[in-house]
Parts: structure tokens; C-alpha cells; sequence
């Protein structure tokens, strides 16, 4: 059951997610991710590195459909996505596995380290447009040497899909997560 906090955080997900603005995630909203993700400096046309970017997007719809498209319709609504609570933390290693993906595509100058830039872009790259992030990087940063080494980033990344507790940092890697107020 989703407590407040991940409801608040998986709305903030799941219209990133709804490119259409439809009300609910189909296929089409998960080849619109792909598109945004490909548009990334490093994720060139035709590349390994692209095929790999659409294979976790388009994972992520099949992920869905096979586990909380209840009724089966082709379409998941936020009730339903809110059922992946309790799956994402018992599928860490599915998780981590598309975090090396996420980072190969936004490690824009492949050196192996995101910096406040690349992580910038890929907060704006996951909701598709600009997202004030003023300070998220600094709370990410643990070690505080500037960047975001792989390591770094899968804990974070695994934080981001199974976290409870909005103290991890992690909960803020694809910006922060508006509360209710």
C-alpha cells in the first residue's frame, strides 16, 4: 500500500510519464519517453547505446502491462501504477539493471561521472521540459566530489523506485517530489 509520500512521488512519475496528458500511461506515452531519451546528446541514432535506451523504456511499459493492467485494457491509470509499490523493492536487481542504461545516456561526456549538468538534463529530460533542481544536486552528491560515479547513481536510482523514507536522496534523482500542502 502506497503511503502518501510515494503517492506523491509516483504522480510526480506518472505525469512525466503521460506524454499525451491523457490521464492514463499507454505504449505510445513509453515510445514518447524513448524519443525524449534519444535526443540526448550521447544516445546517437542507430547506436548500441540507443537500442539499449529503448529497450528500458519500452521495458518499463511491458513491466507495467504484465503486472498491474488489471483489467488488461492497454491502458495503466495511477491506481494501478500505485501497485508497483510493493513490487519495485522485491525487483532490485530489475531496477539497478536499467540504472546503467539511464547513466550511459545522461554520462554525456562518457567520463564515467554525471556532473550537476548531466544530472540537470536528465531531470529535464525525464519530465520533458525544465524542472527547477536548486540544490537536489548537492543532496545527491554524497561523498560531496562534485559528481555522481555509477555506484552513486544505481544506489540513488534503486532509492528513487523503492524508497518509502524522503530523506534518501535518491527519492529526489529525477527532481524533486512536490508535496501537498
Amino acid at each position: 500500500m502506497a503511503s502518501e509520500f510515494q503517492r506523491d512521488k509516483l504522480l510526480n512519475m506518472f505525469r512525466a510519464f503521460d506524454a499525451d496528458g491523457n490521464g492514463y500511461l499507454d505504449q505510445r506515452d513509453f515510445q514518447a519517453l524513448a524519443e525524449r531519451w534519444r535526443g540526448l546528446p550521447r544516445v546517437r541514432p542507430d547506436s548500441e547505446l540507443a537500442a539499449r535506451v529503448d529497450t528500458v523504456m519500452l521495458g518499463w511499459w511491458d513491466l507495467l502491462a504484465a503486472h498491474v493492467d488489471a483489467n488488461k485494457d492497454g491502458r495503466v491509470d495511477l491506481d494501478e501504477i500505485l501497485v508497483m509499490v510493493d513490487l519495485l523493492p522485491t525487483m532490485r536487481e530489475v531496477v539497478a539493471a536499467t540504472a546503467t542504461t539511464v547513466f550511459d545516456a545522461v554520462d554525456e561526456n562518457g567520463d564515467g561521472r554525471i556532473s550537476p549538468a548531466e544530472h540537470r538534463r536528465l531531470v529535464d529530460t525525464w519530465h520533458g521540459e525544465s524542472v527547477d533542481v536548486a540544490d537536489v544536486f548537492d543532496h545527491l552528491d554524497q561523498d560531496g566530489d562534485g559528481y555522481l560515479s555509477r555506484p552513486e547513481f544505481t544506489e540513488l536510482w534503486i532509492q528513487f523506485w523503492t524508497s518509502d523514507d524522503p530523506a534518501e536522496p535518491g527519492n529526489q534523482l529525477c527532481g524533486p517530489v512536490p508535496t501537498r500542502t
